[in-house]
């Protein structure tokens, strides 16, 4: 009888007890998602909206982008609005939500911009202006921090392929994706990024 209570017996698998109790920790985390669990710093970028405007007109934004690659035989570059807001990794209750403090402030340096076309041909120099760096800074505390971004540098209008479009009437016309993604350090030092994405259509538009 003894032999017969043994042989059911199993001893315990410590490393897979120990990953499963790992597994229930996310999850009883309210309200976080794979992405905001990402990264060291406690709090993470919201990008609220993204709004662009050509160059000749910086006051007149848009959800979409008509970049006039030469107006009026003048050639400017066009920006990005983007309104950013700061969230946090641990939301806490409803009753007792958390705050950030100057801790968890974010200031943003960066960014990067990279143009896609849906068709799938995205050679740079080619198909598609060339991505590109450049620095732009403002702390996010909270909800509603713009930052201003150039998203379409001078030099890409004086490159191909959007030189080629100088004089067509607006004829022809490429249009983009432009990715976005901005990046930025809690002011622990702590690394912290987040990418949106804008259309951009591409034309003498005269």
């Amino acid at each position: 009888m003894t032999k017969m209570f043994r042989s059911f017996v199993r001893p315990i698998d410590m490393p897979r007890a120990a990953a499963l109790l790992l597994a229930a920790s996310f999850v009883a985390l309210p309200g976080c998602t794979a992405q905001q669990l990402d990264g060291k710093s406690s709090s993470y970028l919201i990008i609220e909206s993204i709004r662009a405007a050509r160059g000749d007109t910086p006051d007149e934004d848009f959800g979409v982008l008509d970049s006039d690659v030469s107006t009026n035989g003048t050639i400017f570059a066009d920006i990005a609005n983007i309104s950013l807001a700061l969230g946090m990794k641990d939301p806490g209750s409803n009753q007792n939500p958390s705050a950030p403090t100057s801790a968890n402030f974010i200031t943003v340096t960066r960014y990067h911009v990279k143009y896609l076309r849906s068709d799938g041909r995205n050679v740079q120099g080619v198909d598609v202006p060339y991505e590109f760096d450049a620095g732009s800074t403002a702390t996010v505390i909270g909800g509603g921090t713009e930052v201003t971004i150039t998203l379409v540098r001078l030099q890409a209008k004086l490159e191909a392929p959007l030189k080629a479009l100088v004089g067509q009437g607006g004829q022809i016309a490429i249009t983009t994706v432009a990715e976005i993604t901005l990046y930025g350090k809690d002011q622990a030092g702590r690394e912290v990024s987040v990418k949106g994405t804008i259309t951009v259509n591409f034309a003498d538009f005269g």
